[in-house]
């Protein structure tokens, strides 16, 4: 494991996490040093807290309590992950509404509105666009923060009960739709590809996972629009073409329900617009 500070203030930190365990690596007992939200932005990993277990893909967000114990795996023949970690103080959850309940959620399935935030924090964190001249990755957390809250208000998740079995197909599933999301992908191909049938294979992957393979497929490709739009030069037409989308009015739709401003907005925001990005922050904060 290794981990990068990418800010640490007296408020926020965030910890750039570059895991290469494997299934030979043996688990063992950490402990939460602060609240905190962590995007998988890559790979895949178990976890294990308050006795409740966890998968976790890319897109997903892992929810730490201070002070709770928890362990983490790579039982699915998986080497190598990576998570943005933002790190809170006891007074900052305290103020921006990050409470106890939610906090030990555990962990959240890849949901549209985390994603888009990630993936600005993500660029931020990099530093390759003008966003980190823009906008701050203190910021940019804050709204991750808010973000979550709306998400969770009312959430609760059940234990997963899910064998090994089926615990492994459904990530190595994802692991692959994510790979391959710019391709033509159907529940039939998928469920063969996991050796069982399309009605098993889709109850396991939302059991385990705790989304459907197609609102997995069109996450990934809205994260993968998310980071080309903030990275690549090309046109809005041709991300959305690229990454799967097979028209552009749904793409442009799909994007703005999921980030709360349309792609050519976001690819602004990426690049240091404060106006729309203090407008989406505001939105969440009052909404």
């Amino acid at each position: 494991m290794t981990r990068t500070t990418v800010l640490q203030n007296k408020t926020l930190s965030v910890i750039d996490f570059r895991c290469t365990a494997g299934p030979d690596d043996k688990p063992f007992v950490e402990q939460h040093r602060c609240h905190s939200l962590s995007y998988v932005r890559k790979g895949g990993f178990g976890y294990d807290t308050g006795g409740r277990l966890h998968e976790l893909v890319a897109g997903a967000v892992m929810i730490g309590h201070q002070g709770d114990d928890y362990i983490c795996s790579h039982p699915h023949h998986i080497c190598g992950d990576e998570c943005l970690s933002f790190w809170f103080s006891p007074e900052t959850a305290d103020e921006i509404g990050l409470n106890k309940k939610t906090l030990r959620l555990g962990s959240l399935p890849p949901l549209p509105e985390l994603m888009m935030c990630g993936e600005l924090a993500e660029t931020a964190r990099r530093g390759d666009s003008d966003i980190g001249i823009g906008i701050g990755i203190d910021e940019v957390g804050m709204l991750f923060a808010k973000r979550f809250i709306d998400v969770t208000t009312g959430v609760s998740r059940k234990p997963l009960k899910a064998a090994a079995s089926d615990r492994r197909r459904a990530v190595e599933s994802a692991l692959w739709i994510d790979a391959n999301a710019n391709r033509e992908i159907d529940l039939p191909g998928l469920a063969k590809r996991a050796g069982i049938s399309a009605f098993h294979f889709l109850r396991l992957f939302s059991n385990v996972l705790g989304v459907t393979p197609h609102q997995y497929l069109v996450r990934s490709r809205l994260r993968h629009a998310a980071r080309l739009l903030a990275d690549d030069a090309r046109s809005i037409t041709s991300i959305a073409f690229d990454v799967g989308f097979g028209d552009l009015s749904n793409f442009v739709r799909t994007f703005h329900r999921a980030a709360g401003v349309s792609p050519g907005g976001y690819r602004a925001m990426s690049r240091g617009d404060r106006k729309i990005f203090q407008d989406r922050l505001q939105a969440y904060a009052t909404g």
